[in-house]
């Protein structure tokens, strides 16, 4: 399966169109995103980010986005 994502701001949020589970190359990137924009260590990242992409569910992105970002988390830790 190929997947595709990319974002787009709208207003002062930003949208997620993907036809597939988003991959940990997106998460790395995006957790370094966060940490270097907020200079906060990679723990506060990932809450952050569960915060804002996942509203706090990981079912929100499905199963596989949400075990990609935890592969990701661990990467960078």
């Amino acid at each position: 399966m190929i997947a595709f994502s990319f974002t787009k701001k709208v207003g002062n949020k930003v949208v997620i169109n993907h036809g597939g589970a988003l991959r940990k190359e997106y998460f790395i990137s995006y957790l370094t995103l966060v940490m270097n924009t907020m200079q906060c260590p990679v723990e506060q990242a990932k809450e952050v980010t569960f915060q804002r992409l996942f509203r706090n569910d990981t079912k929100t992105l499905g199963k596989e986005s949400y075990r990609q970002f935890l592969l990701a988390y661990e990467e960078l830790r």
